[in-house]
C-alpha cells in the first residue's frame, strides 16, 4: 500500500452483487486498475458455478446468499441485479446493516430513492448512484460539485441509448423503423423485448433521478408523460430536414413559475441540426444543464455499455473511500406535481386518402382552438390512399394541440393516426457553435 493510501486508512472492501455484464467490468477494473484504496472480497450471483471465473484473486469469495454480503468483512456493496425486486429491499437491508451502496439501478432510484437517501442518513452511510444515469457520463458528480453554486432551472437530454441508435440509424440510411430496431437487437444494443426502451420508461426514470439532483424536486417516474418512438417513420427525417431539423428522444424537465410543479416529458421532438442534441449519434448519451447564474453546461459520453457503466461505479467507490463520512446534499428534494402542458412549435404529420377539402378541414379545426399553421409541406409520389403531409404550426400550448387532435380524429380520411411532435428550439435546447 502506497503511503498516501496509508494515510487515508484501511483499503474499503467491496461486494458485487450482480456478475453480469456491468459486474465483471467492474471487478475487472478493481484487479486491473488496482486502486489502493479498494480492495474486491465477495461476489454474489445465482449459480455462481458457472459464473466462477479463474481471472479473479482466489481470496474473493463466491456466493448466492446476500447473507454472505451483509458480513462485518464488507464495507460497500456495488447492487448490480437489476430490477426493483429483490433490488430495492437488498439496499435498504445493506444500509440497515452499516454498508454503503454503490448502485447503477435506475428503476430503484427513481423510484424509492427519497426513502433509500433518508436510510443513507440515518445510517451515515453512502448512497451513489452515478452510474444509474447516463451510463459512464459524470453528470450526477457534476450536479453535486462541478455546478453546486448554481441554481439549476432546467435539465434536458438524450438519456437512451437505444432509442438513439435507432433513431440517428433511420436519419442516416432512411431506413423504416423496425429495420433499425432489428439493427440494434442484432448488435446487442436493445434487448428482446425492447418495450423499456421505445415506449419512453427508461429515459423517464432516468429523468426523475435527474430532477431530483438538478431541480431539487421529487416525482414519481410514472408521473412524467412518456411518448413511444415507434411513430416516426423515415419519412419524418425528411420533413424535419426541410425544417433544418433532425429527430431524437429528448427528456427533459424545468422549474415553472409554481415552486411545486415541474414540467417534464419524454418523447420524439424535432431538434435544430445545429443543436449539440442533433449531433449525438449512435447509442451516445447527452444531458444539457442550465443555470439561472452560469447558463448552459453540457455533458456527453457512451451511455450504455459493461466499461462506461463500470467506469461510473468505480468513481462511485472510490469517493465512498476517499470521503469518509457522506454528504447529507442529496437528502430533502421536496415532492412535485408533473406538468406536460408547455408552449411550443409543433410539427403533425398526417397520412390521409387524398380528397379535396382536407386541408380546409384541417386548417378549421386549428383556428378553432386558437393555433396558427405556419406551412404545409407536401412530398409527391406517395400512393394516393396513403399520401402523408406536415403541417408546421406556430407555438401554442401542448394541450390545446392534444384536444384539437382528439377533436379531427373523427374525421374520415386519415389513413394512420396523426403523428405530433413538439419541435424544439434552439433556444430550448441550446445552439452549437
Amino acid at each position: 500500500m502506497s503511503a498516501a493510501a496509508a494515510q487515508r486508512g484501511p483499503r474499503t472492501r467491496v461486494a458485487i452483487a450482480g456478475f453480469g455484464t456491468v459486474g465483471r467490468s467492474v471487478a475487472r477494473l478493481l484487479q486491473e486498475v488496482a486502486q489502493p484504496e479498494l480492495q474486491l472480497v465477495a461476489i454474489l450471483n445465482r449459480g455462481v458455478e458457472r459464473k466462477r471465473v479463474d481471472w479473479l484473486d482466489g481470496s474473493v469469495r463466491w456466493t448466492e446468499n446476500i447473507e454472505d454480503l451483509l458480513t462485518d468483512d464488507v464495507d460497500v456493496i456495488v447492487e448490480l441485479i437489476g430490477g426493483r425486486t429483490p433490488a430495492e429491499e437488498w439496499i435498504r437491508r445493506a444500509l440497515r446493516a452499516g454498508k454503503s451502496v454503490v448502485t447503477a439501478n435506475k428503476q430503484v432510484i427513481a423510484h424509492a430513492g427519497p426513502e433509500l437517501l433518508e436510510e443513507a442518513a440515518r445510517s451515515n452511510r453512502h448512497v451513489r448512484f452515478e452510474a444509474a444515469v447516463a451510463g459512464g457520463v459524470p453528470v450526477v458528480r457534476a450536479i453535486e460539485h462541478g455546478l453546486a453554486g448554481d441554481r439549476l432551472t432546467r435539465v434536458a437530454g438524450i438519456l437512451n441509448g437505444t432509442c438513439n441508435y435507432i433513431l440517428s440509424r433511420m436519419e442516416r440510411g432512411r431506413v423504416p423503423f423496425w429495420e433499425a430496431l432489428a439493427e440494434a437487437q442484432a448488435l446487442g444494443l436493445a434487448e428482446a423485448d425492447p418495450s423499456q426502451d421505445i415506449e419512453g420508461f427508461d429515459a423517464q426514470a432516468k429523468l426523475a433521478i435527474l430532477a431530483h439532483i438538478a431541480l431539487g424536486a421529487h416525482v414519481p417516474a410514472h408521473a412524467i408523460q412518456a411518448k413511444r418512438i415507434d411513430v416516426i417513420d423515415a419519412v419524418d427525417f425528411l420533413y424535419a430536414q426541410q425544417m433544418g431539423c433532425t429527430i431524437r428522444q429528448v427528456a427533459w424537465a424545468e422549474r415553472t413559475t409554481d415552486p411545486h410543479v415541474l414540467a417534464a416529458a419524454v418523447g420524439p421532438a424535432l431538434v435544430p441540426l445545429d443543436s449539440p442534441l442533433a449531433r449525438v449519434r449512435g447509442s451516445e448519451n447527452l444531458v444539457t444543464l442550465r443555470g439561472q447564474y452560469g447558463g448552459e453546461t453540457t455533458f456527453g459520453g457512451l451511455g450504455a455499455g459493461g466499461d462506461p457503466t463500470a467506469v461510473a461505479v468505480m468513481s462511485d467507490l472510490l469517493a465512498i473511500a476517499r470521503e469518509g463520512v457522506p454528504s447529507s446534499c442529496r437528502a430533502g428534494a421536496a415532492r412535485a406535481d408533473v406538468s406536460a402542458d408547455f408552449t411550443s412549435a409543433f410539427y403533425v404529420r398526417f397520412t390521409v386518402a387524398d380528397r379535396p377539402g382536407i386541408i380546409a378541414s384541417l386548417a378549421t379545426v386549428f383556428a378553432r382552438h386558437a393555433i396558427n399553421i405556419d406551412a404545409i409541406l407536401q412530398e409527391p409520389g406517395f400512393p394516393e390512399g396513403r399520401r402523408p403531409f406536415v403541417v408546421s404550426l406556430d407555438p401554442a400550448p401542448a394541450s390545446a394541440i392534444d384536444r384539437a387532435i382528439q377533436e379531427m380524429s373523427q374525421c374520415d380520411f386519415h389513413g394512420e393516426p396523426p403523428v405530433v411532435l413538439p419541435v424544439l428550439s434552439s433556444a430550448t435546447v441550446g445552439a452549437g457553435a
